[in-house]
């Protein structure tokens, strides 16, 4: 019996000396100096931990009363530990239900003439659409025109990298160039190819939600899900307008479709880590282009199959998409405003395909990541404009959560010239999935505990406000 104790405890020891070990090694591979010292030590401290248990072993000590009791007693609180770490607490059942577990009043949909980028975009100084706008929403004129006179977020003169963000800012606009090309009317909605013209392909649910997410993750999409649509999430109105179509500038906005194809695409770790400079706003524009590319071309292939389809990207959004991803069960809605994936945290750009093609709905999922934004309060405690709420959520428009102060968020990225990321930088959830963050994303995910555990020493680790890291050689902007 002594031997098959001291065989799981040995077990364990190295077992801990393992992790920490890797952990050490990811730290060393993400660039972290501050995560290195501290890794080092723990990795010191756990192998030591083992190398005394194994001379303690050979010296005989736990064939001794006093050794027996510190051996049973170690196992017994290593057991309860584990246990406390690994054991699945109630799943949060407002997040099973996606966002219809949000809502608490009345919600209206969203209007998107009055989201900042398409007030900031779409709507010029002397217009009938800027009288019009302004003589109804009289509070954005004052705060609008201020914001213009410093220009947009990508590169103007005075960005945080200037006198040298010229060759960063160079590769951000041409990936931009891919979702404005891809945002023409014949693409965004595109007509079914010659060839296929009156052959609708009659399909079930279930080998059309095959196809279609095979499809799409084969274009390059990371992760893929389903959503009956809530017509809550549908724009009402018109607002982003890019090929001089004003007829359509406030044109409401029908529902037309039953289901949305959402997918996420990955932001590169080491790309984010460098936010708010330039290298950032690079990675957001590829994967808005990558996002763009996917969307038309899943859109074309559902209108190949018979089927009416609308691209939603960077260029054309028809719907409010993170509420969408979340019904289409790829995360959470966090306390930063954006989508928390288990796989990347909130490191993805976001797509989607709204359609008539029948498919099989996905569920919503529960993760953890209300309770574990609710104990964070890292992005908000980084962020450099204060648009992120401390404390718990409220109710905004007839929906419970954190509401992003969106005109102190994008006034921000216009005084940097980029579109920040900081609080994607930052977010715990957004480690590289190393083994020893595979490991820590399962324990979170399901308990408490672990939440409270690793936010702490997340803090411990990498800072409170972690600074930003060097961006890849070819992407230096050599201040």
């Amino acid at each position: 019996m002594l031997t098959v104790l001291i065989f799981i405890a040995a077990l364990a020891l190295l077992g801990q000396a393992f992790i920490g070990l890797t952990f050490f090694v990811s730290c060393i591979w993400e660039g972290e100096k501050r995560a290195t010292v501290f890794a080092g030590l723990q990795f010191s401290g756990m192998l030591a931990l083992a190398v005394v248990f194994l001379f303690l072993t050979g010296a005989g000590l736990f064939e001794t009363d006093i050794g027996l009791t510190f051996l049973v007693g170690g196992l017994v609180l290593g057991a309860i530990a584990s246990f406390l770490l690994m054991r699945r607490t109630a799943a949060n059942l407002r997040a099973l239900e996606g966002t219809r577990g949000l809502i608490i009043g009345n919600v209206k949909r969203h209007d998107e003439r009055e989201i900042v980028f398409a007030r900031n975009r779409s709507i010029r100084p002397s217009s009938e659409q800027y009288r019009v706008f302004y003589r109804e929403h009289p509070e954005y004129e004052e705060y609008d025109a201020k914001r213009r006179e410093k220009g947009g977020p990508l590169g103007h003169p005075g960005t945080i990298d200037t006198p040298n963000e010229g060759l960063n800012v160079a590769a951000a606009l041409a990936s931009l160039s891919i979702p404005i090309y891809l945002s023409t009317p014949d693409k965004v909605e595109p007509e079914t190819h010659p060839e296929m013209r009156g052959k609708k392909i009659n399909l079930s649910p279930e080998e059309a939600t095959e196809r279609t997410k095979g499809y799409t993750k084969t274009l390059g999409a990371d992760l893929v899900g389903i959503a009956e649509i809530n017509p809550l999430w549908i724009y009402s109105h018109r607002g982003e307008i890019f090929y001089e179509n004003w007829e359509d500038w406030g044109k409401e906005i029908e529902v037309r479709h039953r289901y949305a194809v959402v997918f996420a695409v990955e932001m590169s770790f080491e790309m984010v880590g460098t936010g708010p400079h330039t290298p950032t706003m690079i990675e957001s524009m590829r994967n808005y282009a990558k996002g763009a590319h996917i969307a038309t071309q899943l859109a074309s292939f559902i209108a190949n199959l018979g089927y009416s389809a609308t691209a939603s990207h960077l260029r054309h959004y028809e719907a409010v998409l993170v509420p969408m991803a979340v019904d289409a069960g790829l995360g959470e809605l966090g306390r930063l405003g954006y989508l928390i994936t288990k796989e990347f945290g909130p490191r993805v750009r976001l797509g989607a395909v709204t359609t008539d093609l029948p498919l099989m709905p996905d569920k919503p999922v529960d993760m953890g990541v209300e309770d574990f934004c609710r104990i964070c309060n890292k992005c908000a405690m980084c962020c450099p404009s204060n648009s992120i709420p401390l404390g718990d959520r409220a109710m905004c428009n007839g929906s419970l959560r954190w509401k992003l102060n969106a005109e102190t968020c994008f006034e921000y990225w216009g005084g940097v010239g980029t579109d920040c990321n900081i609080c994607m930088r930052v977010c715990p959830w957004s480690h590289a999935r190393t083994f020893p963050h595979k490991v820590v994303v399962e324990l979170v995910t399901r308990n408490r505990t672990s939440r409270r555990l690793f936010s702490f020493m997340d803090d411990i680790f990498y800072g409170k406000r972690p600074k930003p890291k060097a961006p890849p050689r070819w992407a230096q902007f050599n201040n």
